[in-house]
Order: C-alpha cells, then structure tokens, then sequence
C-alpha cells in the first residue's frame, strides 16, 4: 500500500497524552518510518477531527492514521476530509459509524470499571461559561487503564493524564466515517478494562479490516508497543 515515505499520525485518546506514543514512536523511527504525534486537544469529536485535518494537510504525502482510544473515533471523523490519507489503524479504540457516539456504543455492551471511575468536573469557554469535563479517578486508573504496567509507572500517568469533554463522548459521528472506504486494521485488547474487547471486536468485525487481538491491558500501545508498531508497519507493506 505504501512504502516509508508515508507519514505516520498518531492520535492519543483520553486520560492520555502524546507520550502515551514513545514506545511505539521509538519503534518506527528505527525503521525509517516518518511519523508525527499529535497533542488531541479533546474538546470535542467535531472540534479535535477539524484540528487533526489541520495538521494532515500541512503534511506532504500519504498519510496513515492511527488512533487509540477516543482517537479512533477521531481519526475516522477527519479521514473522510483528507485526500492524502491512505489507511486506518485502531488501537483499543472506538470506531463509530454516523449518528453514533462514544457513550452509546459502550451502552450497548457488558459495563467495565470504567464507569465507576470518572470524575466530573468544569473548564470554562471563551465566552465566560463553564462545560463539563471528566478524567479518571487516580486511585483507580491501573485497574482501569493499564494493569498491565507496573504501579509505579501508573501512577506516573495517573497524574499526567489529560481530561476529555463531555462533549467528546456523547457527540454523534458527524460523517460517514473512513473506516467505509480506507483500508483499516484493529488491535483488539482482549484485557481492556475500559472498552470492553467485546465492543472492539464488534466495531473490528463490522469494518471488515485486518484484526488483531493482544493480550494487554487498554494502554496496550504503552505495554506492548513493539506489538503494536508490528501491526502499524504490516498496515504500511
């Protein structure tokens, strides 16, 4: 499909923040591949799909996208928008399609820790009024988030983490998303305690791309990013 001069983009998703990548990012750059870590803003499903397009557009050449996370609900929103993008990766991620949103897809599914581990709180807007915003409760974002990684590690990204909108959860995918006409490949977390690996494998089956199952935790692309930059580099052959 493409060779190394395609650029590789990567899309964190919540309670995570770019470096959430460096494994994985260390990985591909001992191979020659191109690639880029972007900051999700996670304001907002329209919001963080317009500003990821910004950044694709002002890349030169094919481009592959790779979402974890939240970030697949991203990347699959802002494909459809851009001409140079030439694949889809999803890891541990959401892949909605149109008129679907984050909280309706896990609604439909066995219930995780997830749930009882958010915490609410605000973050003001432009115009002086406040919107919701939840992160994860720290005392419970290894059982939750990454049980697979060391505690001391963690707790580390326990602190670090970065909240999502409300917004982000509940806004309906505004398009048809790219998974319909791109190439796509899925890792399933057959230990996620955020999105349940039954969730994963139905949006994994329906989008009738390659998939592949890891045994981790949802912060697979932390743990195991050896594993995870393989099925970037086989979407990439």
């Amino acid at each position: 499909m493409t060779d190394k001069a395609t650029t590789v983009v990567l899309v964190h998703g919540a309670f995570a923040d770019a470096a959430s990548w460096n494994g994985v990012i260390d990985t591909l750059q001992k191979t020659g591949i191109q690639v880029q870590a972007i900051a999700n803003p996670l304001r907002g499903l329209s919001l963080d799909a317009a500003y990821l397009e910004s950044v694709v557009r002002g890349i030169d050449g094919p481009v592959l996208l790779v979402g974890h996370s939240y970030g697949g609900a991203v990347i699959n929103a802002a494909a459809p928008k851009l001409g140079n993008v030439v694949g889809l990766v999803h890891v541990a991620a959401f892949v909605p399609d149109a008129g679907e949103s984050l909280a309706g897809i896990s609604a439909r599914f066995p219930e995780t820790p997830f749930g009882a581990a958010i915490r609410p709180s605000l973050f003001p807007l432009a115009d002086g009024t406040e919107a919701p915003e939840v992160h994860l409760d720290a005392a419970l974002y290894h059982e939750v988030f990454a049980a697979d990684l060391p505690e001391a590690v963690t707790r580390v990204l326990a602190v670090a983490q970065r909240p999502i909108a409300v917004l982000g959860l509940e806004e309906e995918m505004p398009v048809e998303p790219g998974w319909k006409k791109l190439p796509s490949w899925t890792v399933v977390s057959t230990q996620d305690n955020a999105i349940h690996p039954e969730a994963q494998r139905f949006m994994a089956q329906r989008s009738g791309g390659t998939v592949v199952e890891i045994e981790g935790s949802h912060s697979v692309a932390v743990s195991q990013p050896e594993a995870v930059a393989d099925v970037i580099l086989k979407a990439l052959s």
